[in-house]
């Protein structure tokens, strides 16, 4: 017999009955009252107002029991960390079935109270990465902050020395970073070959995903318009108004048509660039590709392609491009400045130990209007004191990073010592 979760999945379930799962008064067990409250309060137009309130009040040990129970769905548990009781959350940070991806963008933005817990927490002591985004809380007090850097310390056993001067793991602008990028470069050029099986396990980690797309075809960010640029595109005449009015050739809407159908950008009378030939060829490589291939070209393809599938619609393929050995400092600057990527894209970019030591790419997700607030937050601390002033005066981000920026920017001069 299906159960009752089962049915509201499949909106079988009568109305009066979905008026008391709202209200968590069906006769089932409390666990599965609360998968269904969480059900309906995610994705319920019209009763998730009622399971947000019943689950607001629900039970303490109830909910302490499923915060604690590896058999718990991990919706649920994302659901108790998201709407967070302070009491659930020695349980939620124990609970092996909740996902490490969960807890790390929680310890960006955690609380003082959040933060003294999970610094109590076995698992978050042994855990590399969940520290490494905790020490990024804007909340985080100074001797919390050595405490962490200690732990990080002796819990990475083959932890990369990348050299230069850093603060809290970010490097300096221009110290440390030359010689990888040319290093990069170099392999880049060298065409130096991703073994197949490094792109066989990525595909096989994500292939629900992959299966989810389908056959989703490949869609820049901002259309084809903004990937190639406006003055790529040639432009024609209107026959009224004296030929001075210029429009876009027809189809340039449609990214494979617009590669396809305009070749080149070229004047009235002058031949096509050869450079504009070059980046639409590219377009039209991959294009020509299924999700798999675009897969595989973002972990092999070169600099050019990287640039054009970090744009992909589809979150798995961009998503790729951050797993490229041949990846150089450089882009990934480039990318987390970019306004015209997921948001996914820009969540992942801290995720990766290496590119948070690039001080260019924490400074650039701060600036970065599509960057998440949550994000951007836990990133101002590493800023030096004249970009954080740069930041309380850029009207592209947000008020509140405008605000925090201005007053950590009072806080640094005051504390530098005076000339």
């Amino acid at each position: 017999m299906p159960r009752i979760i089962d049915q509201i999945r499949a909106s079988k379930l009568p109305s009066n009955m979905m008026q008391f799962a709202a209200r968590g008064a069906l006769s089932v067990p409390p666990a599965e009252n609360i998968e269904i409250l969480v059900y309906l309060a995610k994705y319920n137009k019209i009763f998730g107002d009622v399971a947000r309130m019943t689950l607001a009040g629900w039970d303490a040990k109830a909910s302490l029991d499923a915060a604690s129970n590896p058999q718990t769905p991990g919706q649920v548990l994302d659901y108790f960390v998201e709407n967070l009781r302070p009491q659930l959350l020695p349980a939620l940070l124990e609970n092996p079935a909740m996902a490490q991806e969960t807890l790390v963008k929680f310890a960006i933005s955690a609380s003082r109270e959040s933060i003294e817990t999970m610094l109590k927490s076995s698992r978050v002591r042994r855990s590399e990465a969940i520290l490494d985004c905790l020490r990024s809380n804007p909340y985080l007090n100074e001797g919390e902050s050595e405490e962490i850097n200690a732990l990080i310390s002796s819990a990475s056993n083959e932890n990369e020395d990348e050299g230069g001067t850093s603060i809290a793991g970010v490097n300096h602008p221009g110290v440390g970073h030359e010689d990888e990028q040319l290093q990069s470069a170099a392999a880049d050029d060298a065409g130096g070959e991703v073994p197949d099986e490094a792109v066989a396990a990525y595909l096989s980690e994500h292939a629900s995903e992959i299966a989810a797309e389908g056959e989703k075809p490949f869609q820049a960010i901002g259309g084809v318009l903004d990937l190639l640029g406006k003055d790529y595109f040639p432009v024609s005449s209107t026959a009224e108004g004296g030929g001075n009015t210029p429009t876009l050739v027809a189809g340039t809407n449609d990214a494979a048509a617009g590669a396809a159908a305009v070749p080149a950008r070229a004047a009235p009378g002058k031949t096509a660039l050869p450079v504009a030939a070059k980046r639409d060829n590219a377009v039209q490589k991959i294009n020509r590709l299924d999700i798999k291939g675009r897969i595989q070209l973002a972990l092999k393809g070169n600099k050019e392609e990287r640039s054009l599938l970090i744009r992909d619609g589809t979150k798995v393929v961009a998503l790729a491009v951050l797993e490229a050995p041949k990846l150089s400092d450089g882009e990934v600057e480039k990318f987390a400045s970019q306004k015209n990527v997921l948001e996914s894209v820009l969540r992942a970019i801290p995720l990766k130990r290496r590119f948070m030591k690039i001080y260019g790419v924490v400074r650039n997700l701060v600036g970065n209007p599509r960057t998440p607030l949550d994000l951007g937050l836990g990133l101002m601390k590493h800023l030096l004191t004249q970009d954080l002033k740069n930041l309380s005066a850029n009207k592209e981000v947000s008020e509140t990073i405008r605000k925090l920026a201005q007053k950590m920017y009072k806080q640094k001069l005051a504390a530098s010592p005076k000339k």
